[in-house]
């Protein structure tokens, strides 16, 4: 989806006839805040109004004012845009060609201390940036990934890197990731030879039919973490990162090299929303690492996922399966004794890895997140901080930070903008804050979006209807609630009670062990094998899994009362919220969160039922009764 599409040749008349360039950003956001439900900032103002007239009066120049400029495309699956894609008839077939372009306005960029993939720009801050080259080639791989019309023409697709305020002198060592012709970079220096580019790939004639072939497209399915992550293990190119993703991968690659070369320690942590590629990440640096030969594992502090993990990626290979462990097993290693651990679902992180088990000569009081640090020379934590939903769960930036800066190391912060988990729509995941009050937001009417449906069911008979429907055709399906109701051993005649009881409609919750229930998965599998669809999930097994359509119940845990959304400790089930030790606003926060994780689990769409009538009400003023047609996937 393009947020504003034009020709060059209007574009240029609407800037010099209609409006000033300086109001043209006014223009794009209208449209961007229509469309996706963001607000860009002045940064992103300034560099339409000053690079995009620039752009469209070169392609004019070069006598190609009828190829089509799709502006603020969303790349599908995602909400990363690309800043602009051309779209016209190739000059050398007469097929569809694009051409992605990212647009800088730096003046002068260098090298981050010499690493050929991350640049530090002058004047905007002293963090790098990953190469803009790096940048357009991932968004070239992905549309090509994902557009069912581009599959069998790959290379119809190209991408530029165009710094239009920038001498060659100013930016000489950046050239030396320009490869092959598939991705460039200009100067302004180099115009002359951007506009002969530009002749060379496009033909003179309209590139309305090729855009509208693109944005009409079939979008084929994400490549999902599980069912790939063994591959990616053997083969790095599974995956393409984009942007803060990849910049994310190239840091923590560069401190890994400069923590060897200078025999230091460093940290690392990288930040995003459900979805925004941690795991993504986790998994293509374990690959890389594993195959540079470095010692490197890959931690958690969830059964399931780690179990899930081992089964998916492991499957077949003791070696491999022992690349994933659990936080609590750091507890003894030796310091530095791995060149990089990389910890995943880090918000997962407790306070201490002792528990009843532990051996008393082990029990030292040491911090968990301090055994995590020590243990490596690279400690790397991806974490997503409103998914802390236990209390002693201490995984966040602050305390992470905190920690390492008191041991002298320095830390690195990286933060994932994008939201591919809930089918690209962060405009979702920012709605669900708002509901939850998470954010200091009010919640709001969902006001829809391409690319992911939200539905109130108007009974849990309907919501499991609808999901059942959508497992029939193919997608994956799954659902859960609040833990609101007693969760019972199995009987003795190897059958789950249905202790989630709504009325007349009753489910069991999932599996409580580590062995299957008659067809009912083990608990760490519930999200990934047949059978888990029969039972209700709750938080701990839903946490870090992702399906296309979710089912949420909402249980008298969290009510509407005189119109506010409160949460009400009583009414839950979690041993964990019983302890004394947890304070009210601990279990308000903890609650909250716990619904977060819950509704964000959806990549194509959420069916919502709440079991209180009063919030039931409130929600049906949000959300509209009812689903849209969703093709069968492909």
């Amino acid at each position: 989806m393009a947020v504003f599409r034009h020709s060059a040749e209007s574009l240029v008349k609407l800037v010099s006839e209609s409006v000033p360039e300086r109001l043209l950003s006014g223009i794009i956001a209208d449209h961007l805040k229509a469309t996706t439900g963001l607000t860009p900032s002045m940064g992103e103002r300034k560099s339409w109004d000053r690079s995009l007239p620039i752009l469209a009066r070169d392609l004019v120049e070069a006598g190609l004012g009828d190829v089509e400029m799709m502006i603020e495309y969303r790349l599908p699956l995602s909400s990363k845009r690309a800043d602009v894609i051309l779209a016209g008839v190739d000059r050398r077939t007469g097929g569809d060609a694009y051409v992605i372009v990212e647009l800088k306005q730096w003046s002068q960029a260098d090298l981050y201390e010499d690493d050929p993939d991350l640049v530090l720009v002058p004047g905007m801050s002293s963090r790098p940036k990953l190469h803009p080259v790096l940048q357009v080639r991932g968004y070239c791989d992905y549309l090509a990934d994902f557009v069912g019309a581009l599959a069998e023409h790959r290379d119809a697709v190209r991408g530029v890197a165009y710094l239009h305020n920038a001498s060659d002198p100013d930016i000489h060592d950046l050239y030396g990731h320009v490869r092959d012709e598939r991705t460039r970079l200009f100067s302004k220096t180099r115009r002359g030879a951007f506009l002969d580019y530009l002749r060379a790939q496009f033909a003179p004639g309209s590139g309305a039919d090729a855009a509208d072939r693109l944005l009409t497209s079939a979008i084929r399915p994400s490549k999902q973490l599980l069912a790939l992550a063994a591959e990616e293990i053997r083969n790095r190119e599974q995956f393409v990162l984009l942007a803060e993703q990849r910049l994310a991968y190239q840091m923590v690659l560069h401190v890994v090299e400069k923590a060897r070369a200078a025999d230091s320690k460093e940290v690392v942590i990288v930040t995003g929303g459900p979805g925004s590629g941690k795991s993504v990440i986790a998994l293509s640096l374990l690959g890389e690492l594993s195959r540079q030969g470095r010692p490197v594992l890959h931690a958690t502090g969830s059964r399931s996922f780690t179990q899930t993990m081992r089964r998916h990626v492991g499957k077949g290979s003791t070696r491999l399966q022992n690349l994933f462990k659990y936080f609590n097993g750091f507890i003894n290693a030796a310091r530095n004794d791995l060149d990089v651990l990389i910890c995943d679902e880090a918000h997962r992180i407790r306070e201490k890895s002792e528990n009843q088990y532990t051996r008393a000569a082990l029990r030292t009081g040491r911090p968990q997140v301090d055994e995590l640090i020590a243990a490596a020379r690279v400690p790397v934590f991806l974490l997503d901080e409103h998914q802390v939903v236990r209390p002693g769960e201490i995984g966040t930036v602050a305390a992470i930070k905190a920690h390492a800066e008191s041991l002298g190391l320095r830390v690195h912060e990286v933060a994932l903008d994008g939201q591919f988990r809930c089918g690209g729509s962060r405009k979702y995941e920012d709605w669900v804050l708002r509901l939850l009050g998470l954010d200091g937001g009010e919640p709001g009417p969902w006001t829809g979006d391409d690319h992911f449906e939200v539905t109130l069911a108007e009974s849990p008979h309907e919501l499991e209807a609808v999901l059942r429907e959508r497992l029939e055709r193919g997608y994956s399906a799954r659902m859960t609630a609040g833990f609101c109701w007693r969760w019972s051993e199995p009987r003795k005649d190897d059958t789950l009670v249905p202790d989630v009881q709504i009325g007349d409609w009753t489910r069991p919750w999932n599996v409580k062990g580590e062995r299957s229930v008659g067809d009912a998965p083990a608990s760490a599998l519930w999200a990934t094998l047949p059978g888990g669809f029969e039972q209700v999930g709750c938080v701990y097994t839903a946490q870090g899994f992702e399906y296309d359509w979710n089912g949420v119940i909402i249980g008298p845990d969290l009510v509407v009362r005189d119109g506010e959304l409160v949460t009400v400790r009583a009414a839950s089930r979690d041993p964990a919220l019983m302890k004394r030790t947890v304070t009210d606003e601990q279990a308000d926060r903890l609650i909250r969160n716990t619904y977060k994780v819950l509704l964000t689990r959806g990549m194509v769409g959420t069916v919502v039922y709440s079991a209180d009538p009063e919030t039931q009400e409130f929600l049906s003023a949000l959300v509209e009764h009812g689903t849209v047609t969703i093709p069968d996937p492909v």
